[in-house]
């Protein structure tokens, strides 16, 4: 509850700098959603912290509120907080073993029956999560289950899955042990203007 109104707090803060921004110095103001983009950053160690059902439920809401071809809208969200599906899945999944201590997780998953495109979609919806992760003062990481059988194979069979269903990643998420930095990404090498 607490950290519920610390979050509603510093919301109620960036809207009225950003309000306040264009008066005091139009050529540089920020937008809170680009700047959260420029925030986001993998993290993969979390404080013994639980995450609640209804930041995790608005974390799924964020991900299916991304684009998607046709809006099929192909995904499928498992949202995981039990200790021993966490410990069978990082025991597995070569890339994941921070979900043995990651106070939840989100599996995204795709109809390929419902869509050809389900990985794009699933991966606009992933990035919506991570991003929403990221502005609640949560920390997230992707890791990928799909293209790799093996991975496919360890989410489908310790979570139950039908297997009409693809699993794109899975994204153990919590609150940061740890100040993590983001990385400037930027290359203007990688930008042409009008054509190559």
């Amino acid at each position: 509850m607490v950290g519920l109104l610390k979050i509603k707090i510093m919301r109620s803060f960036v809207v009225l700098l950003f309000l306040s921004l264009p008066f005091l110095c139009p050529a540089q103001a920020v937008n809170p959603v680009v700047e959260n983009i420029f925030q986001r950053k993998s993290v993969r160690t979390y404080k013994n912290i639980d995450v609640s059902r209804d930041t995790l439920d608005i974390l799924v809401r964020a991900g299916m509120a991304a684009p998607t071809a046709r809006n099929l809208q192909p995904w499928h969200f498992v949202v995981l907080t039990d200790k021993e599906l966490k410990n069978r899945l990082a025991s597995e999944l070569p890339y994941a073993k921070m979900l043995s201590n990651a106070p939840a997780a989100i599996i995204v998953f795709g109809d390929p029956e419902k869509s050809s495109l389900w990985m794009y979609d699933c991966s606009a919806a992933t990035e919506n999560i991570l991003l929403a992760a990221e502005s609640m003062g949560l920390g997230a990481v992707w890791t990928a289950a799909y293209p790799y059988e093996d991975r496919i194979n360890a989410v489908m069979s310790v979570l139950s899955v039908p297997e009409q269903y693809l699993p794109l990643c899975v994204i153990p998420l919590g609150y940061p042990d740890r100040d993590n930095a983001p990385k400037d990404k930027w290359n203007p090498e990688r930008v042409h203007y009008n054509g190559w």
